[in-house]
């Protein structure tokens, strides 16, 4: 196992780093206070003009093996740096979520015809794109609970249902949304779901409201969804009837790389952030860097990150060897780990910071919120500790 890097993803490295000190951490506070007095889901023009700026220089579209041209390993490197900057450095260049799964998706699974329609204008940074998968009535922990009805009538699909914390969904910018639902509820329960494409101004469509996270609305929002006899073209189905399951776990693997390692950009800044400010504070006639306390503080999130970034840098490694199949346990593990290590490390840089740390005048509350949410979103903490539960448990039961 060998996680240097090669010369190409060093490269692409060196650039991303360059540009983020140049273009990215100067923008956020222009994006801040652009947000602060228009519509919080209207995009701020700065990004638009980061886009330009990574597509010339090259910083476009990585996260695509296919397009960029780096495994998984090697872009996990470059999605925990943008991590650092997580509102604005991922779009900047076209590596957002949930974009980059719904892009993975159709690349994998689409016809030439949605691809035409969809995957073009998403690579090309032009619209964006939700996955509606969870609904506020059943525990969508469990993909086989949903509800959402898809039936077929002659040439195309009526849907009925409700799905709500779809990310992306309250930015206009959102033309297409990737739904499941069942086509098959009497079925085999991992044979019942397929995935539709649904476009934003389809007749009984509602985007109803924008949900906060812990108060606060993003950009992109996140989304309850209204789906009354919504009608689309069978030629809008993903794949065939019956996939819907095995597309949702075919997109999950790489998406929990770079969520894991966005999310260890973090938790570095929050620990760039701890150090600096340990450094430069006075409290008792010395800096708290003195205090052991703080020191242990520090240490202790060194090694916790340390410790992380290999097993999703394995995780990704075996990804690329044998396939998302072959590291359900490590993809598993990473989802649980990850977040975790990264709300404890954003947490003490909170606590060293003392009430700057949950002001916004730091990056640091906006973080502690998002890593937060990441012990829920594409399944919580118990389900994947159940997973790995499962597989340590399988030699001796059987």
């Amino acid at each position: 196992m060998d996680f240097e890097l090669s010369p190409k993803a060093a490269e692409y490295q060196a650039k991303l780093l360059e540009f983020m000190d140049s273009h990215v951490y100067p923008a956020e506070q222009v994006y801040a206070e652009w947000r602060a007095v228009n519509d919080p889901h209207a995009l701020p023009p700065v990004v638009e003009e980061l886009k330009a700026e990574a597509r010339k220089r090259g910083l476009w579209n990585l996260f695509l093996p296919d397009l960029g041209g780096l495994s998984n390993l090697e872009y996990a490197t470059l999605a925990e740096i943008t991590g650092r900057s997580p509102d604005i450095a991922p779009e900047a260049l076209n590596c957002q979520a949930p974009d980059t799964g719904n892009m993975e998706v159709l690349h994998m699974f689409g016809t030439d015809e949605q691809k035409k329609a969809w995957l073009e204008p998403l690579l090309n940074g032009e619209i964006r794109s939700a996955f509606a998968m969870t609904e506020p009535d059943v525990a969508s922990s469990d993909a086989t609970n949903i509800t959402m009805s898809i039936v077929r009538e002659g040439d195309e699909y009526v849907i009925n249902g409700r799905k709500w914390w779809i990310t992306g969904a309250a930015d206009e910018r959102c033309k297409i949304f990737i739904v499941m639902g069942k086509t098959d509820p009497d079925g085999p329960a991992h044979r019942q779901q397929s995935m539709v494409l649904v476009p934003r101004d389809t007749p009984g469509f509602t985007i109803v409201r924008d949900l906060t996270v812990f108060g606060r609305h993003d950009q992109h929002g996140h989304c309850e969804l209204r789906f009354e006899d919504v009608r689309v073209p069978v030629t809008n189905l993903i794949a065939e009837e019956g996939d819907g399951f095995l597309i949702s776990q075919a997109r999950l693997g790489p998406g929990r790389i770079h969520h894991a390692m966005r999310a260890l950009g973090m938790a570095e800044r929050a620990l760039e952030l701890m150090c600096r400010r340990a450094a430069d504070r006075v409290a008792f006639g010395k800096p708290l860097a003195a205090q052991g306390v703080v020191q242990q503080q520090i240490a202790e999130s060194r090694m916790a990150i340390e410790q992380a970034r290999l097993l999703t840098l394995k995780t990704a490694w075996l990804i690329d060897k044998h396939g998302a199949k072959g590291a359900r346990t490590e993809i598993a593990a990473i989802k649980v780990v990850v977040p975790r290590i990264a709300h404890e490390v954003i947490d003490r840089a909170i606590q060293i910071h003392g009430g700057a740390g949950v002001s916004d005048d730091t990056p640091l509350a906006a973080m502690y919120t998002w890593v937060r949410a990441m012990r829920l979103f594409d399944g919580p903490d118990e389900v994947h500790v159940r997973t790995l539960a499962r597989q340590e448990l399988r030699p001796y039961l059987s």
